[in-house]
This record gives structure tokens, sequence and C-alpha cells, in this order.
């Protein structure tokens, strides 16, 4: 099992879950808010007025429970449907050692 992690742009919040509904190897998700501040901050086309100021911007975390073998379609699957997103969010993947019911 794997952790699949995209962070986005706040406002991509209802597109994104619309997108993980549709894949059939993704049985649920989590989105929780972050506000985000890195290096690349002044190459991002999102930040609005008030970002600059403030010196970040709001965020998505969202976190995906996969079986290793669907991490890469499900990867190609976000990136399809989000061609008009490109370059706005970033993900990482990390091992799950163990995960059940308590």
């Amino acid at each position: 099992m794997r952790i699949l992690t995209l962070i986005i742009h706040a406002k991509m919040h209802h597109e994104v879950g619309d997108i993980l509904h549709t894949i059939k190897q993704v049985e649920g998700f989590t989105f929780t808010p972050v506000q985000g501040h890195g290096s690349h901050a002044k190459s991002n086309s999102l930040p609005s007025s008030h970002d600059r100021v403030v010196g970040y911007t709001p965020r998505m975390k969202v976190e995906i429970l996969l079986q290793q073998h669907d991490l890469q379609s499900v990867l190609e699957s976000l990136r399809k449907a989000m061609k008009h997103e490109r370059s706005q969010g970033v993900y990482w993947i990390v091992p799950v050692e163990e995960s059940g019911l308590l």
C-alpha cells in the first residue's frame, strides 16, 4: 500500500474531488486545508493579490490510499483530467506499513 499525497490550490478542491470520484482505483480520499509557501512561489501563476501580501497560498492536501500497482494509472488519470491546470500542484508517494480499521 502507498499514500499518494497531492498539494493543490484550494480553488481546485471540487474539481479534483470530482475527478477522483471517476477513477475506479480510488476507493476514498481525504482533503485537508493547508497553507503553503515555497521557493517556487514566484513562478506560481495562481496566487491572488491577497496571497502575495500574506506570503502564502491556500492549498488543499489530498491523501489517497492506493495499491502500489494502481499508482501510475491514477497519476496518469489525474494528469489527463487536469491538463489545463498543469504544474499547479505537486505530489509525493510514501509507503504504508500497515492499515486497518479500529
